[in-house]
């Protein structure tokens, strides 16, 4: 299975760099030089579907890299918003982590006091952050609530019953709780 591990961001300067949105938490070894990376939408410089990395660099804040196939700032340009996907690792991941193609689907449940299950609504995928990512959820009236993805507001993930327990403060979805007064 393909995973995306960037996409690709606005061109950089004028010698084809473009800036990288990451979402890998290995990119140097994902996106290392020389690197041959599956794309989607296979367009422009990367219509044949792929793009070799020619360059990586990190300025502390933000990646870039640049492709065999876009030499200058024009051809840097056609490659935004393409994805560069790698193969999923075949060995077993880490026991709390989760690739949003696992989650989607799953139902967002609130366990009562009494032990009974509110179903909140339906993991719709994963919204990667800077300080951590966002669990998205459509609520049953059509609304995306992005819940911290953290143990303390999602303590637990349940592949076999296809459930995701979700522990919400008062006010993140609507009608669940009591919203804090402000200090």
């Amino acid at each position: 299975m393909l995973l995306t591990v960037a996409v690709i961001g606005p061109a950089h300067a004028l010698k084809g760099e473009v800036r990288l949105e990451i979402r890998t938490d290995d990119p140097e070894g994902r996106l290392a030089p020389g690197s041959v990376l599956p794309v989607e939408p296979a367009i422009g410089p990367a219509a044949a579907g792929h793009l070799t990395v020619s360059r990586l660099r990190f300025d502390g804040s933000r990646w870039f890299a640049a492709f065999a196939e876009a030499p200058d700032r024009t051809a840097a340009e056609a490659l935004r918003g393409v994805k560069l996907l790698v193969e999923a690792d075949a060995e077993e991941p880490e026991d709390d982590a989760w690739y949003a193609h696992e989650l989607a689907g799953m139902a967002a449940v609130r366990i009562l006091d009494d032990g009974t299950r509110q179903v909140l609504g339906e993991v719709t995928g994963i919204e990667p952050g800077v300080a951590q990512d966002r669990l998205l959820v459509r609520t049953p009236d059509g609304q995306e609530i992005a819940v911290p993805f953290v143990e303390e507001l999602v303590p637990e993930v349940d592949p076999e019953t296809g459930t995701v327990i979700i522990d919400p403060p008062g006010g993140l979805f609507p009608g669940v709780g009591e919203v804090e007064e402000d200090r």
